[in-house]
């Protein structure tokens, strides 16, 4: 999927989400955050002024989110984003309360909407991980100017095709059509059961 995609299903399929920013011990702290609205390659939220976590945007300029979907863990599908916001104030509020009709609820006149000010993920990386597939998918996407940094486990030219890694692999997404072996990373889970298990040191972390 492209980056709009991803985004698309965050405001439209799952809505709320849960963001971390950092305060200034340095300790992370948890918010449910709505987003609103997105466009090919950023995302929009609000807050008021007011909120701590209005001041930790405005200090750090940066947030995790992670937001998922799902009856259980097993037909779940988790998007996660780590990037940079800014604020954008409040010119785009009226639009966001026009897509976002229950925030007339929480803020019903327009002078207590100027509390509020909108945030834009303008720039970061983010990842897919669907576990209602067999095997699991995971894919990762950017937002804006940014590179993707392939993550994960990946087997180097010293691999001697003796299977150990195959053996202990959760989701069999290990190729072993030529040496050296692949690892499949749009189904790996990530857990370094290959690394612990090559007798020549041929997996590798990135």
């Amino acid at each position: 999927m492209e980056t709009k995609e991803y985004l698309k299903y965050i405001v439209e399929e799952i809505h709320t989400t849960i963001v971390a920013t950092v305060d200034d011990e340095g300790l992370p702290v948890t918010a449910a955050i709505d987003m609103m609205d997105y466009d090919n390659d950023s995302l929009y939220f609000l807050t008021a002024k007011g909120k701590g976590f209005y001041d930790r945007l405005t200090k750090r300029q940066f947030l995790a989110l992670t937001a998922m979907k799902g009856e259980d863990t097993m037909s779940s599908i988790a998007v996660s984003i780590r990037g940079k916001v800014r604020d954008l104030g409040y010119g785009k509020i009226p639009e966001l309360f026009k897509k976002n009709p229950y925030m007339h609820q929480i803020y019903p006149t327009e002078e207590s909407m100027k509390a509020l000010t909108v945030f834009q993920i303008y720039e970061g990386t983010g990842e897919w991980f669907d576990l209602s597939k067999k095997p699991i998918e995971r894919e990762s996407f950017t937002i804006g100017k940014v590179e993707i940094r392939h993550e994960g486990y990946f087997i180097k030219d010293d691999c001697i095709g003796c299977g150990s890694c195959l053996s202990v692999c959760p989701q069999s997404c290990i190729v072993t059509a030529r040496i050296p072996y692949v690892i499949e990373q749009e189904h790996c889970l990530h857990c370094g059961n290959c690394m612990s298990a090559c007798p020549t040191g041929a997996v590798v972390r990135r």
